[in-house]
């Protein structure tokens, strides 16, 4: 009896300190990283950009684009229809300038001033990617996921800012 207890010591400190060294070693290593959720990050002034998506912590349900007339913008593909709609999202700040459009292929958002736009943000949903058009009277953000497309398209040279959500 007296041996199988001095077994059974022997191997719960032999366990104990495994795991102990194996925590520690975990420990060490994991203590340098932080697990925060992705932030949308502001695009900065370029002509074109491309940017692939980071999986987001919590699934966001989008709304479908509602489809109805409207002008063609510039695109690179011209062959492609496309189907607007002016919908955005009721994300806004208090003063009601800042405004976002949540697609099925990710989130722009735009400042929105009385004669012009600033893309403040634009965050490509899981498994889309994205560019960015910029001229001097309006901004597009192309969020693409194989052949599917979707554009979200701010022009300001005609009146005050305006934006249109398009499928193609």
């Amino acid at each position: 009896m007296r041996r199988g207890l001095v077994h059974v010591m022997a191997w719960l400190l032999a366990t104990g300190a495994a795991v102990t060294l194996s925590w520690w070693g975990v420990h060490t290593v994991m203590a340098g990283t932080a697990y925060d959720p992705p932030r949308a990050l502001p695009i900065t002034a370029t002509d074109a950009t491309t940017q692939r998506s980071k999986p987001p912590d919590t699934p966001t349900a989008r709304p479908a684009p509602s489809r109805s007339p409207s002008s063609e913008p510039p695109s690179p593909t011209a062959s492609r229809t496309r189907t607007p709609s002016t919908s955005p999202s009721p994300t806004a700040t208090a003063s009601g300038r800042v405004k976002a459009y949540d697609t099925d292929g990710g989130r722009a958002v735009f400042d929105l001033g009385p004669t012009s736009a600033t893309l403040v943000s634009a965050t490509p949903g899981t498994g889309w990617s994205m560019q960015v058009w910029k001229t001097e009277t309006w901004i597009r953000v192309e969020f693409s996921s194989g052949a599917d497309r979707v554009s979200v398209f701010c022009t300001w040279h005609d009146g005050p800012p305006h934006v249109e959500v398009g499928t193609y």
